[in-house]
């Protein structure tokens, strides 16, 4: 009797032990806030409000950023219509408006949004070199957000398709 109540205990002690590591895992892994591990993120967007009055163009964003060990990178390609809206055409998203290709130089997490820094490349619309940008993000899928701040100009878009992750 005495040996089968030790094997008890020592089977309760063993699985205790095991929940108590899991849970530590499991909590160092999770993002708390200000962790900035791994960030990334890849997709298609919708910049909220297109071009803006008067005509609202439409504006769909290619974007793709990756952050991890300190160092990472970030993309984003505006596409608008070539073809004004209601004319046959109008909803292909083939010229390019604007390019933004840079390096991040730092990247915070608080709770479900991230903030990404860095200096980039601009082409097209607020074209410059060594712009300063902000890519504030949240994580998802569609629905998550990108706010980019790049050569004064502020784009609020909302993914379609893709994921963000951290």
């Amino acid at each position: 009797m005495l040996q089968r109540t030790h094997k008890v205990l020592f089977v309760a002690a063993v699985l205790l032990a095991a929940g108590f590591t899991s849970a530590m895992l499991a909590q160092a892994n999770s993002s708390d806030e200000g962790h900035s591990g791994v960030i990334r993120g890849a997709g298609t967007s919708l910049v909220r409000g297109g071009t803006g009055s008067p005509s609202f163009t439409p504006v769909m964003t290619k974007f793709a950023f990756s952050w991890r060990d300190g160092e990472g990178g970030f993309e984003c390609l505006a596409l608008v219509p070539s073809v004004a809206a209601g004319k046959p055409g109008s909803g292909n998203f083939d010229t390019n408006a604007m390019y933004v290709t840079g390096s991040l130089s730092s990247a915070w997490v608080q709770g479900q949004s991230a903030v990404l820094k860095g200096k980039a490349t601009v082409t097209g619309l607020g074209a410059a070199t060594d712009a300063p940008f902000t890519a504030t993000i949240t994580r998802g899928g569609p629905g998550a957000t990108l706010v980019l701040e790049v050569s004064g100009l502020t784009f609020r878009e909302i993914v379609l398709e893709g994921e963000i992750r951290f």
